[in-house]
């Protein structure tokens, strides 16, 4: 196990409950790092376009962020459960601890939490991951947990995802999990062509770039939403059952694609219909400089002395009278 895996990779066994996502926390840290690069920068834009510019910083990167990192969350759906149940196999002792279930794109975390931690002389903090992703095997996961000896509770719900379990629930979510994570994919790629051609002041196609990332977002909750409201076996124990809900990704990324839709539907109603707001929001809006410039120095003003004299090849200076309009 390594920092790179996705895994907290320092700890004492395999027991251990891994304190933070090291994928998650890398893709926050570089788009942090980008923010304050920028703002570094930030002083050295003058006037009005400063506040703009920044904004508009501020919501491109949130974007890019979020479509990018809750590729790797584990937290689309969620659900917890406080019960006494059996901790392990062919045994009577009994514990009373929180059991979670977090689901992700690419496979099911299932956390037991000890109420105390320390009970049976034994620590009891575990969040084991099983994936179904490309490339991983869920069953071979399931399989070596049952070999290291896992508790319990945390077989019993892995158990309900593996495929040869009666609920059939493995292939929707793995399916799933699939298409939502290729569309994000795509999300990312047409978010990173807005944030092009934005520089490129072609605001327009911009806008409609914005729109095709809101729609893949969607898309890509609807695939899910598809696995989610299918009909699930009951996790139970003893008398309480351990039920799901939408988790904080889900809701962070219906909340990004209902921000993409109504900043490229803002983007393109503006440009059909008050373009030199537009211009003036993406600091464009440069008229307003070129006309100063312009009346100042018109011939008819008495003050631009520099008109007075018209410049001629000196061959033709004899025949050329400048006069003052």
């Amino acid at each position: 196990m390594t920092l790179w895996d996705g895994s907290y990779p320092f700890y004492p066994g395999v027991n251990a409950c891994f304190p933070f996502d090291t994928t998650r926390t890398v893709i926050v840290a570089v788009f942090l790092s980008m923010l304050v690069m920028f703002i570094i920068i930030l002083p050295g834009i003058r006037g009005r376009g400063r506040l703009f510019w920044f904004l508009r910083l501020v919501l491109g990167l949130f974007m890019g962020a979020v479509v990018l990192t809750v590729q790797f969350t584990r937290d689309w759906e969620t659900g917890w459960v406080q019960a006494n149940t059996s901790y392990k196999s062919f045994s009577p002792v009994q514990v009373n601890a929180d059991i979670g279930l977090h689901i992700g794109l690419e496979g099911v975390n299932v956390t037991l939490r000890g109420k105390p931690v320390n009970q049976i002389n034994e620590t009891i903090n575990y969040n084991e991951h099983f994936p179904w992703n490309f490339g991983a095997d869920y069953d071979r996961s399931y399989s070596e947990g049952l070999e290291k000896g896992l508790p319990s509770p945390i077989l019993y719900v892995a158990e309900k995802f593996s495929t040869q379990s009666p609920c059939a629930v493995h292939r929707q979510y793995r399916i799933a999990g699939h298409y939502a994570s290729l569309t994000l994919w795509l999300a990312f790629c047409t978010w990173l062509i807005s944030i092009l051609l934005f520089s490129m002041s072609i605001l327009l196609y911009g806008g409609h770039m914005l729109l095709l990332t809101a729609a893949l977002i969607i898309f890509s909750l609807l695939f899910f939403f598809t696995a989610r409201n299918i009909p699930k076996c009951p996790i139970q124990f003893g008398p309480v059952s351990l039920r799901t809900d939408y988790g904080e990704s889900f809701w962070l990324t219906l909340a990004t694609g209902l921000l993409c839709l109504l900043l490229g539907l803002g983007i393109i109603i503006l440009n059909s219909t008050q373009p030199e707001k537009l211009k003036l929001i993406f600091s464009l809006d440069k008229s307003g400089k070129e006309e100063v410039w312009d009346k100042s120095c018109l011939p008819a003003e008495p003050s631009c002395s520099a008109q007075d004299v018209l410049m001629v090849p000196l061959g033709e200076l004899c025949q050329v009278t400048a006069t003052q309009l």
